[in-house]
C-alpha cells in the first residue's frame, strides 16, 4: 500500500511539473522569434547596443540548442528590452 501510494505521489508530481518546463521552452521559442525579426529591422549601425543584441539573439539560440530554456528566455528578453529601447532612440 505504501509503495503505491508514493508512487502515486511521484506520478503526480511529475505530471504536474510538466506543463512548468513546456511553458519554459514556449516562452524561449516565443521570445527568440520576436528578437529575430526586431534584430532583422534594426537600424544599420555599428554601435554597441545593436552588436550586444546580436550577442544575446546568438547566446539565446545557443542556450535553446542546448536545452537551457530559461536561459533562451532570459536572454531573448534581455535582447528585446535593449532593441525596443534602441527602437525608441532612433524614432523622432
Amino acid at each position: 500500500m505504501k509503495r503505491t501510494a508514493l508512487a502515486g505521489l511521484f506520478i503526480s508530481a511529475a505530471m504536474l511539473a510538466s506543463p512548468v518546463f513546456a511553458a519554459d521552452n514556449d516562452l524561449c521559442t516565443s521570445k527568440l522569434q520576436e528578437l529575430k525579426n526586431k534584430v532583422s529591422s534594426l537600424p544599420a549601425s555599428s554601435d554597441n547596443t545593436t552588436m550586444e543584441i546580436k550577442r544575446l539573439l546568438a547566446s539565446a539560440e545557443a542556450s535553446k540548442a542546448s536545452g537551457d530554456d530559461k536561459k533562451c528566455a532570459t536572454e531573448a528578453t534581455q535582447g528585446l528590452a535593449l532593441a525596443n529601447n534602441l527602437s525608441n532612440q532612433t524614432t523622432p
